[in-house]
């Protein structure tokens, strides 16, 4: 057991290298947040949602829409069985130039912090030189395609308007949001009928049970920016950083995916903590995403399949090579990925 918590420790920190900034979170406690104090200093819409009925796709349009354009400070909490909820501030404003800037702060504990400034995101957390990525949206509790390009989904999974319903006082349209082959974990998202902005995000296991929730605790529309970043010094935001990733020909590919899943990343580095070489793939459908790592067996390694937190962790040895497939998907499809390719190394 403590072989495989040092290789999840390791794998994790591999995972950080090579995604953008991604940001994991999670949580789920039983008692349900005080009802919100939701803000709309702008117009409500007019006619349209509660006498026009829209699929979830519509519904889904609305709230990119909202998400890119407006200005906003949403208060969030995420939940997670058995664990102590983790509360985040996100901020989003779109200026008169054209600039658009977001921040997502974590407010319990040593804090992480991001900053957006169009597509530059920089980085902030205790013990590590601040950087700077690039993208388009900051990834996280909600994922950051499903806010920013739904559409791009809909080849892996199916967007069901399920009807009205009230979300911490609020009229919510729920959407189910359902894998088109059953390979992957389903959720619930509730769209604030008013202004199209998300208020509650569950992921569900394949029982239908609670892996995580994210509820909005409180949300102000504005017609201005907040003033928050007018105090951001953009002179000293970190530089963009660039990774250096030893490229060439793996000899293994990986012949099953889930349906709209995809191939998006390929390289060769060390692990930080052992400077081992591993080999690395990251697939993904938009909503999710799967680590694949193939290294050489350093220890007698037994086969594993286990879930951390939210993320399926599987270890896997064919011969002389150790293959490990880690994401939030089903154990199933984890062990259904890793057979397709570990036959194939060679």
């Amino acid at each position: 057991m403590h072989s495989i918590r040092v290789v999840l420790r390791q794998l994790k920190i591999a995972a950080a290298c090579v995604c953008s900034a991604a940001f994991f979170v999670v949580d789920v406690g039983a008692a349900q947040p005080s009802e919100p104090q939701i803000t709309d200093a702008q117009p409500a819409d007019a006619q349209v949602d509660v006498a026009v009925k829209r699929s979830g796709t519509e519904w889904l349009f609305k709230m990119n829409q909202s998400i890119q354009q407006r200005n906003y400070q949403i208060s969030m909490v995420v939940h997670r069985p058995n664990l102590d909820a983790v509360p985040y501030l996100w901020r989003h404003g779109v200026f008169d130039d054209g600039v658009t800037m977001e921040q997502l702060n974590s407010l319990n504990g040593p804090g992480k912090e991001f900053i957006r400034v169009n597509k530059t995101i920089s980085v902030f957390e205790p013990d590590v030189a601040p950087y700077s990525v690039t993208g388009e949206l900051i990834d996280g509790p909600i994922p950051n395609q499903l806010l920013s390009d739904p559409l791009s989904l809909q080849t892996a999974y199916e967007f069901i308007a399920v009807g009205r319903g009230r979300v911490s006082g609020r009229a919510a349209q729920q959407i189910r949001i359902v894998s088109r082959d059953n390979t992957r974990f389903s959720y619930q998202l509730w769209v604030d009928e008013n202004n199209g902005m998300p208020l509650k995000f569950n992921m569900l296991d394949g029982n239908g049970q609670l892996i995580k929730q994210v509820q909005v605790t409180q949300m102000v529309m504005s017609e201005k920016p907040d003033p928050f970043f007018a105090r951001i010094n953009h002179d000293v935001l970190p530089p963009v950083s660039a990774m250096s990733r030893t490229q060439h020909q793996h000899q293994w590919r990986i012949t099953y995916m889930p349906t709209g899943m995809r191939e998006v990343k390929r390289n060769t580095h060390r692990l930080h903590i052992t400077g081992q070489v591993v080999e690395y793939a990251m697939l993904t459908d938009g909503l999710v995403e799967v680590s694949v790592y193939v290294m050489p067996v350093t220890n007698n390694h037994q086969n594993s399949i286990f879930r951390h937190e939210t993320k399926t962790l599987l270890m896997r040895t064919d011969g002389d090579i150790q293959v490990s497939v880690i994401g939030e998907i089903p154990p199933q499809t984890a062990n259904k990925i890793a057979m397709s390719l570990a036959s194939r190394v060679r």
